[in-house]
């Protein structure tokens, strides 16, 4: 898998795509915060594993929080995370499956890049990309070449 590079000048608006989700599918997004730390560190790693249950958890010692989540009540339906696993990195992301295809990963990832943009970035790396067709489409990322050795190349795996 490569890495990306997206230019976090000018990135779109989904402020109305937001709102209608708040407003049709009682969807708030917002930055984590540390007292649910147990919780999303056991969701992620429910839904996607150990590997990015670490990451997450490194979201949570930024300060702010480097994670925002999508929820509705007490149910999380997503999250994405920066500067996780180096600095100047987005990821992880993930969405539940039965809440895929609404637009909640596209919100998150934008609101994840808008708090990169606000920390001084130019510039995001998204690093290990699997579906680059989103970034693509969503905002303009380019695939890094020569980047499929990356900073994931020796990580210690399971047997």
């Amino acid at each position: 898998m490569k890495d990306m590079l997206v230019r976090l000048i000018g990135l779109p608006d989904v402020s109305l795509e937001e709102a209608r989700l708040v407003k049709k599918e009682n969807i708030v997004f917002r930055r984590a915060i540390a007292p649910e730390k147990h919780l999303v560190s056991l969701w992620v790693l429910e839904h996607f594993g150990e590997y990015w249950q670490s990451e997450v958890e490194v979201a949570f010692s930024r300060q702010p929080v480097a994670c925002w989540l999508a929820q509705r009540g007490n149910d999380i339906l997503g999250f994405a995370c920066y500067e996780s696993t180096a600095r100047n990195f987005f990821g992880p992301t993930g969405t539940d499956e039965d809440e895929r295809g609404k637009g909640i990963g596209k919100i998150l990832l934008i609101k994840s890049l808008e708090s990169m943009r606000e920390m001084g970035y130019g510039y995001a790396i998204i690093g290990g990309v699997g579906p680059a067709e989103f970034y693509e489409k969503t905002v303009n990322a380019k695939t890094i070449e020569g980047s499929e050795v990356s900073i994931y190349e020796n990580l210690i795996r399971k047997s």
